[in-house]
């Protein structure tokens, strides 16, 4: 028997398929430690780099719709046959690709987690939205440099968190070697196509994939206080909260 089965009674049971989405700027490369010890636990694990992202080499200021971006997780659902399920999970901005998958694809969902993430059931596709989901980092001032792909007179496409303002923003309770990790890694944030993530359709069948929330407490991008405003607004079955930093082998043990 492999070691990702394991047998109660007559019946042999899979373990789960993980398949894990990275935030804004980020990539398959922020799951790398938590794809180890699961791999190594007997899980199937699956980290995907989405457009523009990670070792994509697509250039973000060209990337203008979320479906665009979030392309390579629909690719890859639509590619699963169509009684598999997977565990799906979305941190920070992920969590619109989450919710955009669980439109599209509820039946192949076994669940959908969310980690610190925006949890909105339409996506951006209010005002509110906007005051309860998008990051809102002003209380530190100048904290990103805007690249105008559509020209001087049009919003900015993407933006990037100055190098000097990494550590304070993502990583300030990580050790120095992740953060030098990231800040060699990161790629510039699509705000262009964030800015147009609605998700309209599939209303009826969304409500049908089971969700949890992970809740952090020093988050600074997406902060407590939204965090609760989204899980008050669209409530996941269960909640945990981390009164730590966001830890990869804390996420593993919840996961299992």
């Amino acid at each position: 028997m492999r070691e990702s089965e394991y047998r109660m009674g007559e019946k042999e049971l899979k373990k789960p398929h993980f398949v894990f989405i990275h935030g804004a700027g980020g990539g398959s490369w922020c799951w790398y430690k938590i794809k180890c010890l699961m791999y190594n636990s007997g899980y199937t694990v699956t980290c995907l780099d989405l457009k523009g992202a990670g070792i994509d080499l697509s250039d973000p200021n060209k990337i203008l719709s979320f479906d665009e971006y979030n392309k390579p997780l629909i690719d890859f659902l639509s590619s699963l046959p169509d009684h598999e399920q997977v565990v799906l999970v979305g941190h920070s901005a992920g969590g619109l690709s989450v919710t955009d998958a669980s439109h599209k694809f509820p039946k192949k969902i076994a669940l959908a987690v969310y980690v610190a993430a925006t949890m909105l059931k339409h996506g951006l596709s209010t005002e509110q939205d906007f005051i309860d989901g998008a990051p809102d980092v002003s209380e530190f001032g100048d904290t990103y440099d805007l690249e105008i792909g559509l020209g001087p007179d049009q919003p900015p496409t993407s933006a990037i968190v100055k190098k000097e303002e990494e550590r304070k923003l993502f990583y300030n309770m990580s050790p120095i070697e992740d953060v030098t990790l990231a800040s060699m890694l990161l790629r510039p944030t699509l705000v262009y196509a964030f800015q147009r993530a609605e998700f309209k359709e599939g209303t009826e069948v969304v409500e049908k994939v089971p969700r949890v929330y992970i809740k952090t407490t020093y988050d600074k991008i997406v902060k407590p206080e939204r965090q609760d405003r989204m899980i008050a607004k669209w409530p996941p079955s269960n909640v945990y909260v981390i009164v730590v930093q966001i830890s990869l082998i804390h996420l593993y043990y919840l996961t299992n």
